[in-house]
C-alpha cells in the first residue's frame, strides 16, 4: 500500500513533543512524498478563547482552518516538516478531540494517523479517558502514537 496522505493530530499539549512528532512524520512522509494534513482540534471553549485572543472578530467554526494556522505549535511543526520538503496542509476542527481526529482521518483519506501523548497509568486512562485511545480504536488507518518525555 502506498502512503499518500498522513494525518498528524496536534494540540496545545504537544509543544514538548513537537520535534518528536515532526521527526516521526517526516521520516515517513519525506521519502514517500506523502502529503501531511496537520490537524489542530479545539474544544468549543479553546476555540472561543483563541479567536478572542487573536482578535478574529465574530467568526464561526467554518474558519477553524484559519484559526489553526495562527497557532504557534501548528506553525512550528509545519515549518519543521516543510524544511524537510514535506507538503503540509493545515486543518482545524472544533469538537471532541478523538471524534474530530477520526472524522478528519476518514474525510481526508488518511493512510496513516499520528497522535502524541504522555504516559498515563491505567487508572488515569479510566478516570480521565484518552484521546489517543479513542483514535487508536476508531481510526480508519494505522495509528502511530508518539510519546513525549
Amino acid at each position: 500500500m502506498a502512503i499518500e496522505r498522513i494525518l498528524l493530530a496536534i494540540g496545545p499539549g504537544d509543544a514538548d513533543r513537537a520535534d518528536a512528532l515532526a521527526g516521526a512524520v517526516a521520516d515517513v512522509a519525506a521519502p514517500t512524498g506523502a502529503e501531511v494534513v496537520l490537524l489542530h482540534v479545539f474544544t468549543e471553549e479553546e476555540y472561543a478563547d483563541v479567536v478572542s485572543a487573536l482578535d478574529f472578530g465574530d467568526v464561526g467554526t467554518d474558519e477553524a482552518d484559519d484559526v489553526a494556522r495562527r497557532r504557534s505549535i501548528v506553525r512550528d511543526i509545519a515549518d519543521a516538516l516543510e524544511e524537510r520538503d514535506v507538503h503540509v496542509v493545515v486543518r482545524g476542527a472544533v469538537g471532541p478531540h478523538g471524534e474530530r481526529i477520526v472524522d478528519t482521518a476518514e474525510s481526508v483519506g488518511a493512510d496513516m494517523v499520528y497522535v502524541g501523548g504522555r504516559k498515563r497509568s491505567p487508572t488515569g486512562k479510566a478516570v480521565f479517558g484518552s484521546t489517543a485511545q479513542e483514535v487508536l480504536l476508531g481510526a480508519p488507518a494505522p495509528v502511530t502514537f508518539v510519546r513525549g518525555e
